[in-house]
């Protein structure tokens, strides 16, 4: 009798040797190179190293248990022995090793199972936490040839000791155990020959591969570690029967399917006859389908490695074709042919289209990827991530040693959100200049925007036009777009870019919304100060042009007048005589009230001249006339004066002799009613 257990102890040896080396030669490399997903790969490689020391203390158990029996069976034969003369019952005491090996299957099988399931639910929970946080911003990656020839090496003699153990495992049934090695090392030969080829191609900078298999690894091991759970639950409620195999738990069904194919067309035959009630795997056309299903597999891998001599621009796209890595040609808009990959490879960019960088802030997005637009509010806060400037503040020049004794600096913070939109016109430039053109423009617009910001002011008086345009708010907005827009395509243009800057927006320029309010206060101040100084403003050239006719006639009367005062103040007559003539004429020339006054003035000059003249020569007529007659003159004079004083009331002139005696009664009331006798016309009628 033979140890039929050997071969499979040898092989599992041989097998955990190699997957705790491969283990540590990824970590390594991983760690080394920066590459996440070789990282990942060793702790697949640790959990097939457990499965395989497993299978080993198993197997090693079974050659003692089977090395036991032969000796037991040796001095069971021998005729001097009298020890197994015994009953049975009493040779089976001497079976520990035997004993030892059911309790191991029985109990710490089930045991191991749940210990791997739990290892490999934790290690992928790790690392799907460990690259959900990765950004390959912060980690440099090297040598992605060097992994890729070391991952190649592996999936190789992985793939090797796969056939090996699992072929052993289809020749013996007591070999069984070595398929859910065989399972978890060809899983793992896939996984690595998959991710050298993700690494040559990462050379090239094509990283999608890799990012799809740094997710996958880990979402495996949660898989493996979930499915060896519920395997060794059921294996608790799983009938055992005496010299049938009872497949471990850790021997993943997923994996099998992969480790043995040729079960599932046997599996879907059995499937289908029992389903259509006859022997359908006995017809013609599923014996065809079972010889010809590799080759119509490879014809139609052939078919889409051909499609990729096939390349289709869009309208708003043109690509460029690398021969070998040497750029050969571009091409615009519709379909074109070049040599499949990877002798041509194609790289499409959307040199038609308006691109867009978000500088200063991380926009919100749904869960489709759209940006969420929100309104503008100064107190609340409106993308996902909202970085802060350093401007100067307008204290700054006005209280110069406000800083130094309070202690507090003159600069400000601001949020700000500036959109850069951009368009490529030279896509070779824009390719092979730079290694990332995007993140080379979008440095480029956060160095300007910050040097810009630093050199300007968030508020600024109005009346300070030169100030004004280095405002980031009100008027110098329009400015400063103007001023960022040409710095940003100056420098793109020095580093030969190859883009064109087509917009830039400053409408997101705002304090933080934790000081939004008192900033407000601070602003409204500002305003009312400006609306006050600009009240006053008006107020002025209002009343000095009702004055003056002009703001600027009004300047220069006040000159001339500054003058003349200063040539007083001096005593210098000639340039008294000279400023007083000029502010006569510039007086005589002036509109306005002042214009007004001096015309009233001079007619009122005038007049007070021509009358007093004009009295002078009467008083002189008078004495002429008195002269001639002195008692005429003032008898005359004297009736003029009643004359003139009398003018207004009612006179009675009583004409009479003074020797007369008859005396007359005059009724000097004023009547409310005429008499009869004083109607018209009463005396015409007596007459008559």
């Amino acid at each position: 009798m033979n140890i039929t257990s050997k071969p499979a102890k040898s092989i599992s040896l041989a097998a955990f040797i190699l997957s705790t080396l491969f283990f540590s030669i990824s970590w390594l490399i991983g760690r080394w190179s920066g590459f996440f997903a070789v990282y990942a790969v060793s702790w697949l490689l640790l959990s097939s190293s457990l499965i395989w020391v497993v299978l080993l203390i198993q197997f090693y158990q079974r050659t003692i248990a089977e090395q036991e029996k032969l000796d037991i069976g040796q001095m069971s034969t021998d005729e001097d022995s009298t020890i197994f003369q015994a009953k049975e019952e009493h040779v089976e005491l001497l079976a520990i090793a035997q004993r030892r090996l059911k309790i191991f299957e029985k109990w710490f099988l089930p045991v191991f199972s749940a210990l791997i399931a739990i290892s490999q639910i934790l290690l992928g929970l790790y690392l799907l936490k460990a690259k959900a946080a990765l950004s390959y911003d912060q980690i440099e990656t090297k040598q992605p040839l060097i992994c890729a020839i070391c991952m190649t090496a592996i999936a190789f003699i992985s793939f090797l000791i796969s056939r090996y153990a699992t072929a052993m495992s289809a020749q013996d049934i007591r070999w069984k155990p070595l398929r859910a090695g065989g399972s978890s090392l060809l899983g793992i030969a896939v996984l690595c020959f998959i991710l050298g080829l993700a690494l040559a191609w990462a050379q090239f900078k094509v990283f999608a591969v890799l990012n799809i298999i740094e997710w996958i690894i880990p979402a495996l091991l949660v898989v493996l570690g979930i499915e060896n759970a519920l395997n060794v639950i059921f294996d608790v409620y799983r009938p055992r029967l005496k010299q049938q195999y009872c497949r471990a738990a850790f021997d993943s069904r997923l994996l099998g399917l992969i480790n043995e194919p040729g079960k599932i067309f046997h599996t879907a035959a059995s499937a289908m006859d029992y389903q259509f009630g006859f022997k359908v795997s006995q017809t013609w056309f599923y014996k065809l389908l079972e010889k010809a299903i590799l080759p119509l597999i490879f014809f139609a891998a052939a078919i889409l490695y051909l499609l990729s001599s096939v390349v289709i621009v869009t309208p708003n796209e043109e690509a460029v074709i690398e021969h070998f890595g040497k750029p050969v040609k571009t091409i615009g808009p519709g379909p074109a042919l070049k040599w499949p990959w990877p002798i041509d490879i194609a790289y499409k960019y959307p040199t038609q289209k308006i691109l867009e960088l978000s500088i200063g802030f991380i926009p919100k997005t749904d869960e489709y990827g759209n940006i969420e637009h929100q309104p503008l509010l100064w107190g609340k806060q409106h993308y996902k991530v909202e970085h802060m400037l350093l401007v100067a503040t307008q204290q700054s020049t006005s209280t110069p040693t406000s800083a130094v004794t309070t202690g507090a600096v003159p600069v400000s913070l601001i949020a700000a959100a500036v959109p850069v939109q951009y368009k490529i016109k030279d896509i070779q430039a824009f390719i092979y200049n730079h290694n990332e053109p995007e993140k080379l423009l979008e440095s480029i617009c956060y160095q300007q925007l910050t040097k810009f910001a630093a050199s300007a002011k968030i508020e600024t008086s109005d009346t300070q036009q030169a100030d004004s345009k280095e405002s980031l708010l009100g008027a110098g907005k329009s400015h400063a777009k103007k001023i960022l827009m040409q710095n940003i395509q100056q420098q793109a243009d020095q580093y030969d870019l190859g883009i064109e800057i087509v917009f830039l927006g400053l409408q997101g320029i705002h304090p933080p919304p934790e000081v939004a309010a008192d900033y407000q206060q601070v602003i409204a101040a500002i305003q009312k100060k400006q609306a006050l100084i600009l009240d006053a403003h008006a107020v002025r050239n209002s009343t000095l042009s009702t004055l003056a006719g002009s703001v600027g006639d009004a300047n220069k009367l006040y000159a001339l007048a500054a003058k003349y005062q200063m040539a007083k103040e001096e005593n210098d007559k000639q340039q008294i005589e000279e400023f007083s003539d000029a502010l006569d004429q510039a007086f005589a020339n002036a509109s306005g009230d002042i214009f007004a006054t001096l015309r009233q003035a001079k007619s009122y000059a005038f007049e007070k001249e021509i009358l007093a003249k004009a009295t002078g020569e009467r008083f002189a007529s008078q004495i002429e006339g008195f002269k001639a007659a002195p008692q005429i003159y003032k008898r005359e004079q004297r009736l003029i004066v009643l004359e003139e004083g009398l003018d207004k009331i009612r006179k009675f002139v009583v004409v009479s002799d003074k020797d007369d005696t008859q005396v007359f009664i005059v009724d000097v009331k004023e009547k409310l009613t005429p008499s009869l006798y004083e109607l018209s016309g009463f005396e015409e009628n007596k007459q008559k």
